[in-house]
């Protein structure tokens, strides 16, 4: 859980670039890569988390400028992209103009349980993590590189003239 603010708008800030860095390196033609046929597709992945931002965020009375889940994905990997930046830099600057440190220990009912909100700004940064893992997946099954986000991917290895680990 996290109890300080500025702890969550520093790890925030590294997650939005991360996850900007995966949404980036997609492609229009890879939004509709699935692992199988009932699998979700790597445009819904990459819309998912950023219709998230608005939905889970608003179930503590955050205001986000996050589309809806009434909004269809777009077929464009860089308007999923910038609506995600979009996104991120609103959760950034209401955490900012409305709570603070005292606001994290509040609690809320959610998804079924109660959770303090810096539980939720927790979950908010993992469910990101869980969900780009899988992205990653989809982009090495359909040829895209995969950018590193805790470290470096393999081509970011390469790059740097060592060999990748096996």
């Amino acid at each position: 859980m996290l109890r300080k603010i500025e702890d969550f708008q520093k790890n925030w800030a590294y997650e939005v670039e991360a996850t900007g860095k995966v949404l980036n390196a997609l492609t229009d033609a890879s939004l509709g890569r699935k692992v199988n046929e009932s699998g979700r597709s790597l445009g819904f992945l990459a819309w998912h988390l950023t219709q998230t931002l608005g939905e889970m965020l608003g179930l503590v009375g955050l205001k986000i400028d996050a589309p809806g889940f009434d909004k269809e994905c777009p077929t464009s990997a860089a308007e999923i992209a910038a609506a995600y930046e979009k996104a991120g830099k609103s959760v950034t600057d209401q955490i900012a103009a409305n709570w603070n440190d005292e606001t994290l220990l509040q609690t809320d009912e959610m998804y079924g349980e109660t959770w303090a909100r810096g539980l939720t700004l927790f979950y908010l940064i993992t469910h990101q993590a869980h969900h780009r893992g899988q992205m990653t997946v989809l982009m090495r099954q359909a040829g895209l590189p995969v950018p590193g986000v805790y470290g470096p991917a393999r081509e970011e290895w390469a790059a740097m003239g060592a060999p990748a680990m096996q």
